[in-house]
Formats: C-alpha cells, structure tokens, sequence
C-alpha cells in the first residue's frame, strides 16, 4: 500500500460537471456558485449571465488540500473542452498557479478534452515550471463504441504523450498506486472488479496494437480513483465516473486504507443509459460502506439520483454541481 499523510482540511472545487444549480438548498460543508460569487465580490457586482459558469458533459475538480503550515493543489480532470474549462476558471476566480500536479482519471475525451489548455494556464501563472501529469499507458489506445448496427463510433483521443510534453507537462505513465502532493493524494492503481454486477461500458472498443482492428474494452482498466485522507473524518475518494464501477473503487479504497473509515465519495457514478439497470444493486452495495457523503455528479443520471435519494436522504446525498465548492 501507498500511503498517504492525513491533511487537516480540503477544498474540492467544482470547475466542469454536467449539472448547474445555484438555487437548491446545500448543507453547511458545501458553498454554491452564487455563494463563491457573493464572497469573492462582496457587495460590489451585479448578477446576470457574464457571472455564470457553463455546464458541459464531463468533469474536472481542483483540489486544494492543507496540512500544517503546508498548501499542495492538485488538478483532477479537465472536462471536455478548452472553452468551458477556461471560462469557468475565470468565472469562479480560480489562480492555476499552485497547481503542481494533474491527473486523468481515465482514456474518455469528456474528463481530458482541455488537458493541453489546462496546462498551458497552470504555466502561465506558475512561470513556465513543468507540471507532473499522472498518466495510465491504456489511456492514449483510441477508443469508439460498436453502434446496433455493427458501425463504430469513434471518440475523441486523450492527448498524446508528446503533446502533454510539449505543452510543458512532465509525463508519468504507470500502472501503480502513487502519493503525490507532498504525499497527501492518493492516485489508485488499477481496480480490482470483484462485485460481479458492475460490468464496465458494455460496447466500447480500442484499437488494437496492431493499429489494424478494434477490441472489446468494456472493463477500462486505465480508470484510477484519487482519495485524501481529512483528520478526524476518514478517506475522501474522487471517482471520476466509476467504469469500474462505484461498489468495485469503494472496495478497493477500504482494502488500500485498513482501518480507515470511507467518509466521502465523489464524483460520476454512470448508473445513467444502460447501467441504469444495475442501479438497485449499486443503491444497495453503498449502504455497506457506512458513508457520510455521496457526493455523486456527471454521469450518474436522474434515475440513479433519485434512488440514492430515496434511500440516503438529504443528509447524505450531495449533488454536484458546476461552480460548488466543498470543504471536508
């Protein structure tokens, strides 16, 4: 196991999801859109859209975590495309200076679309260093989804190692579990699936090595989970989309952390489209995990939304939003 220093507070804030909603109630942890607005500005600004953030499908969060005397910010994501990342940042007052890190969650152009934008605003404010970026090697394979009708849809590739490098990104590509950030984030290795219901992106392919067919790649295998580990609440765990599967990284996260009470996740859950129909056994499986936060987004869907609201209640079902920030 890597393990990881406890910090004494983080702030995950919301820079790209599917979802805006500055109006809904949130508890005390959280802060809104408009919240962050009305703080940063004080009385002096007037609301209308040129203040808002744009939702857009996919997700990127900033991590600001402190320990001690010690500040380490850490970016998870970058969502989509280059617009809406640049115009959130901008709107919700975000300095990308002290990002000294970023990590891919996984090979899917909605959560590594505006990588290279990214890092080219962490080094215009940081002074042109070069900035770390977590990598799996499956991430760069090209990767489409086998339509009904035997066609292939293809995706958007994850930007190029030599891309990332010439963007003034250091690139680390591995397999394995790393603690980065002054050794107060987590980055998993490679999730074991062991829950025997959560089955992966029925449908998606990559290419072969070859470069000269497709094959089946239901399982992404590349998908890691990030955690932190807040003092006197437990393991925080950041889930970009759970191809893996929510119960199958909540599993492995216990396994990595003995002993560690699981306070927190975040993220997509993709119990949206076909996975809806495992949504009843997922519900079910998060109850064993004795969670104080679901703090579930992007892919996840209203269906699934609604039976962790069901089950969970207001007190624990976080919903995320476009421009929330929450403090743990």
């Amino acid at each position: 196991m890597t393990g990881i220093a406890p910090v004494d507070s983080v702030d995950v804030q919301i820079i790209v999801d599917n979802v805006t909603d500055s109006l809904s109630s949130v508890p005390s942890f959280v802060e809104t859109e408009l919240g962050g607005l009305a703080r940063r500005r004080g009385g002096a600004w007037v609301l209308g859209g040129a203040c808002l953030c744009c939702a857009a499908h996919g997700l990127s969060c900033l991590l600001t975590l402190r320990r001690g005397d010690s500040v380490h910010t850490v970016l998870f994501d970058s969502g989509p495309e280059d617009r809406t990342f640049e115009q959130n940042v901008s709107r919700l007052g975000i300095d990308l200076g002290p990002v000294e890190a970023m990590v891919l969650s996984h090979g899917h152009w909605d959560h590594a679309g505006a990588m290279l934008r990214a890092l080219q605003l962490v080094r215009d404010r940081n002074g042109g260093r070069e900035v770390p970026c977590y990598m799996h090697p499956d991430m760069f394979r090209s990767r489409s989804a086998k339509m009904p009708d035997g066609s292939f849809r293809l995706m958007e590739d994850v930007p190029s190692e030599a891309a990332l490098t010439a963007h003034g990104g250091r690139v680390i590509v591995t397999r394995e579990a790393q603690a980065i950030a002054g050794n107060t984030v987590y980055v998993s290795g490679e999730i074991p699936r062991r829950s025997g219901f959560e089955v992966g992106m029925p449908g998606q392919h990559r290419r072969t090595l070859d470069n000269k067919g497709w094959e089946l790649d239901e399982l992404l295998i590349d998908e890691r989970f990030v955690a932190f580990h807040v003092r006197d609440k437990g393991l925080v765990v950041l889930t970009a989309c759970s191809h893996a599967g929510v119960v199958n990284v909540l599993a492995h996260a216990r396994d990595c952390f003995p002993g560690v009470k699981l306070h927190a996740v975040l993220g997509g859950l993709h119990l949206s489209g076909i996975n809806e129909r495992i949504i009843p056994q997922t519900v079910a499986a998060l109850g064993d995990f004795g969670l104080d936060v679901i703090a579930a987004g992007h892919c996840t869907g209203w269906r699934a939304m609604t039976a962790l609201a069901n089950a969970f209640g207001d007190g624990k079902l976080v919903p995320l939003a476009v421009g929330k920030r929450m403090r743990f």
